[in-house]
């Protein structure tokens, strides 16, 4: 069968949605990139906020309508919706043939054959939300070839009030070392320069498994993995920066100089309503450290807006602490209350509004201090990732070392040069704005 397969949400989620179509194409089938020829629908659904379940369920509603008008067989929901409101989609979505919740995945050739078969109600296949991870080596990456994610671990015990993804995605659990480097090395075999280490928290790799955290060790092993020219780390939870990571970040040629260290809020009593595990003042420190240990460290970070009980003076608190840190890169989400968490139950919910206009606040202190970050680079040489090009301008569009794929900016580049993604460059920055360079390349060379 031919079939359609549309992922939504994280990265991690469309790790996901890459083996699912490596087992589907093991099984016979063929993946296809119109909908109008499938005669299966995937949707692999998030449900982490409220715009994200309006997101997956536009889109399922979406397919369905493209399953009649194509005749498709089958429309299959997976990912953490399917997982989350499996009864709803039940009873409110006649048109999803089948349900696959978040561990059941590998069982995606299975579940589809027998959807397609017009069974009595949808098929539906869940499992334990702490079943072990399974060893899957088929996967078809879709990202451009050049840079691909690795999954390190599934779930998240730390149960912030606001998070429903331990009751979708289950308690931590890290994937094997020799599995991680297996992968890697395959993914290196066909072209990815740039690897990017995700879970729901990548610092706590190998706790449950190994007795203690092995991130350090794990980067270790996959530095020496010929083809890897970067290594990037997200998701990294403050309290759990040890002294051997930094002192690994710092000194491994391979690691990018960047940590996504996702923090919340900066005011102490808001944080610990969130259930976060850290302080004010350990936030500053953890941050401070970071820059003094790691010359030229770029420091990702997110942040809630308008959590319950959030003062206005929590709000200027976190003002400061912004202008204070100056982080590089900085993204703030509105709180959206979830059913099911602890928060959700909390007195002093705030207007949307209020929480818009804090945001757009937040946004608006971190525009100027980024614009102010990226003036500082113009005039230095950098290496450049080539992403692709702009053919009608002659510009070339890369990344730097400063910038995760998706989430961050982009540098472009003056050259009538036809250089293949994934080349690397060194390019000197000749302009820039809020977000993202302009530069040329010194001495038109690639590597």
């Amino acid at each position: 069968m031919k079939i359609h397969l549309i992922s939504l949400g994280c990265d991690k989620n469309l790790v996901d949605a890459e083996v699912m179509s490596g087992l589907l194409v093991k099984a016979g089938h063929q993946m296809t990139d119109d909908d109008r020829q499938a005669d299966v629908i995937i949707v692999n659904t998030c449900c982490f906020i409220g715009d994200a379940k309006e997101e997956s369920i536009g889109a399922i509603l979406e397919a369905a309508k493209r399953k009649e008008d194509a005749k498709a067989r089958a429309l299959i929901v997976t990912g953490c919706l399917a997982e989350r409101y499996r009864a709803d989609i039940e009873a409110e979505l006649p048109e999803v043939d089948a349900i696959v919740g978040t561990t059941a995945y590998p069982r995606i050739a299975e579940v589809i054959e027998a959807a397609a078969a017009k069974h009595e109600g949808p098929v539906v296949r869940q499992e334990s939300i702490d079943a072990p991870i399974e060893e899957l080596k088929e996967r078809i990456v879709s990202t451009p070839g050049h840079y691909a994610y690795l999954k390190i671990a599934e779930g998240c015990g730390k149960h912030c009030t606001y998070c429903i993804i331990p009751k979708v995605r289950g308690n931590y659990r890290s994937r094997r070392m020799e599995e991680l480097t297996a992968e890697a090395g395959k993914l290196a075999e066909g072209g990815v320069k740039e690897l990017i280490l995700v879970a729901q928290e990548t610092t706590l790799y190998g706790v449950d498994l190994y007795g203690k955290k092995m991130l350090p060790e794990l980067l270790r092993r996959l530095s020496s993995i010929e083809g890897l020219v970067w290594i990037r780390i997200l998701y990294c939870y403050p309290e759990e920066i040890t002294e051997e990571l930094i002192a690994e970040i710092r000194d491994n040629d391979k690691v990018c100089k960047y940590l996504d260290i996702p923090i919340q809020h900066a005011a102490d009593g808001v944080l610990k309503r969130m259930g976060r595990r850290t302080t004010h003042d350990e936030l500053v420190r953890t941050v401070k450290k970071l820059r003094e240990e790691i010359q030229g460290i770029t420091l990702r970070t997110t942040l809630i807006s308008g959590f319950p009980g959030e003062t206005e003076e929590d709000h200027r608190l976190l003002c400061d602490f912004i202008k204070e840190m100056r982080f590089d890169r900085l993204g703030v989400f509105e709180y959206s209350k979830e059913e099911g968490t602890p928060a959700a139950k909390m007195k002093g919910q705030i207007k949307k509004a209020v929480k818009k206009a804090r945001r757009n606040e937040l946004m608006e202190i971190q525009q100027r201090i980024s614009a102010q970050r990226m003036e500082a680079l113009v005039g230095q040489e950098l290496p450049v990732m080539i992403e692709g090009r702009l053919p009608e301008e002659n510009i070339l569009v890369g990344r730097t070392e400063m910038d995760a794929p998706d989430v961050d900016g982009l540098i472009f580049l003056e050259s009538g040069a036809d250089l293949l993604s994934g080349t690397m460059v060194t390019a000197v920055v000749t302009a820039a704005a809020e977000y993202d360079l302009y530069g040329r390349i010194c001495d038109e060379s690639a590597e």
